[in-house]
């Protein structure tokens, strides 16, 4: 496994990175970044329902919208991102264990009580401290996650609009009562060390970006997630909405249609998926309102959204109705 040293701040070129990496590096890869205050957004969430854009402005913090489904995260120096691609016959499916566990390990040498917790989590004490994401590229599967190590929970909390269905859930009230800094654990640490312990925990050969890589992933940063096309573009107005929770996340469904066809749909959320689900949003364009048109559109809902049945979704669209 290679093992990429990046320094680099910048949330628009280290998101980029991760799209390089899925796409030209054929070895197993690893990569530790931090990145400057930023929201990152999941691929498939409204950017608009997600965070304050007033307080994201205001306090110079970026927005991004990456590769992979889930929610939307903060990040800042306090915080590490780690991510791992390889081939997908080694993980043919959503597999967040397999990527979590060395982290999980080597936070547990440290005296960290970290463990897997829900459909994404890591955490500690019953407090999360790691989100985590995975999509598929051709032949080749991308992992990443968050490591709140000092995170500015105070910026975290005006920069997110978190779900209130989300929170309550879980039978809590914040955002900040739900998460935790890993320097409550690691006193004797500071951020840069735990990154520089976590690179040397997980075998690999030590690397950096060549000349090359780099202006091509500045390429990919500014035609791509630099742009307001990728980061906000995606986001607008439907004359129908409906939102639910699942177990397997929330699912927004929405729609315009006339004379009973769609003739716009589009899914959104914080659910993870093996593959987009633009496919399928095109495929229901042109159908009747109906059940027995919506169905067999979405019968392979499973793979843009893990877990979903095509009843439940098409039941989304007939109570818009």
């Amino acid at each position: 496994m290679k093992l990429y040293i990046n320094e680099n701040t910048d949330p628009y070129f280290n998101l980029a990175s991760e799209e390089y990496l899925l796409e030209h590096e054929d070895e197993p890869a690893f990569m530790l970044w931090r990145n400057g205050p930023s929201v990152i957004i999941g691929r498939n969430q409204n950017a608009y329902s997600e965070i304050d854009r007033g307080f994201t402005e205001s306090h110079g913090i970026a927005v991004v919208r990456r590769l992979t489904g889930g929610g939307a995260v903060f990040h800042d120096l306090g915080n590490i991102n780690f991510t791992f691609t390889e081939k997908r016959e080694n993980c043919p499916g959503l597999d967040f264990g397999r990527f979590c566990e060395p982290i999980i390990k080597a936070l547990r040498r440290l005296g960290v009580p970290a463990e897997l917790s829900g459909r994404n989590d890591m955490t500690a004490d019953g407090r999360k401290f790691s989100g985590n994401a995975q999509c598929f590229y051709k032949d080749k599967v991308m992992h990443h996650g968050t490591i709140l190590f000092s995170a500015d929970t105070a910026e975290m909390t005006g920069a997110l609009r978190v779900d209130p269905e989300k929170l309550s859930g879980k039978g809590i009230k914040s955002v900040r009562s739900r998460v935790c800094n890993l320097s409550e654990y690691l006193s004797d640490m500071d951020v840069t060390r735990l990154k520089e312990y976590l690179e040397s925990s997980v075998p690999s050969e030590r690397t950096e970006f060549s000349t090359a890589q780099i202006a091509g992933i500045e390429e990919l940063k500014r035609t791509k997630y630099a742009t307001w096309e990728w980061n906000f573009g995606r986001s607008h107005e439907f004359t129908a909405h409906v939102k639910r929770r699942f177990p397997f996340g929330s699912v927004t469904v929405s729609y315009t249609a006339d004379a009973g066809r769609l003739t716009e749909a589009e899914f959104s959320g914080d659910f993870f998926g093996i593959l987009p689900p633009g496919e399928i949003e095109g495929e229901l364009v042109g159908r009747r309102l109906v059940r027995e048109e919506l169905i067999p559109a979405l019968s392979r809902i499973g793979e843009r959204i893990s877990g979903a049945e095509p009843g439940q979704i098409a039941d989304m669209f007939l109570s818009g109705e």
